[in-house]
């Protein structure tokens, strides 16, 4: 696994509300699905709401869930698929295994002994560079 964040997901319990608040504080994003996704230099900042983002990670929002989803993007399914498997042998609990995405992609979440999510996936439509730098496409364009 490349070390490298390529979103954070903050779940919010009012979406118009946050989004808002991060444009009052001059950022641009752009809504797509109920979600807003902001370029953050080489990296993704993302709102979602605070169910939708725990039953994504297939964590209850009772359990503690503590509204941050981490995420790295992968270059392909194989590699998700590898990524997923080393960190349930190191010791992960894996919460929603791999397969194909409603966005067209494919991901996995696992969360670390603390019980951190973090999400793995192929997103072909968020392309990375060679550095493993992410860019939000033109989602207007989707």
């Amino acid at each position: 696994m490349e070390q490298r964040v390529s979103l954070v997901t903050l779940g919010v319990d009012d979406l118009g509300r946050a989004k808002e608040f991060y444009e009052r504080l001059g950022w641009r994003g752009q809504e797509l699905s109920e979600t807003v996704f902001f370029q953050t230099g080489g990296s993704a900042f993302v709102l979602w709401g605070r169910e939708a983002l725990a039953r994504d990670c297939g964590l209850p929002v009772d359990r503690g869930f503590g509204g941050v989803c981490l995420a790295h993007n992968a270059r392909s399914a194989a590699e998700v698929d590898e990524i997923v498997a080393a960190a349930e042998a190191a010791g992960a609990l894996v919460t929603r295994r791999p397969a194909e995405t409603f966005y067209g992609g494919y991901a996995g979440v696992f969360t670390d002994p603390d019980g951190h999510p973090w999400e793995i996936a192929h997103n072909p439509d968020f392309p990375l560079a060679a550095d493993g730098s992410l860019t939000v496409p033109d989602l207007g364009a989707q």
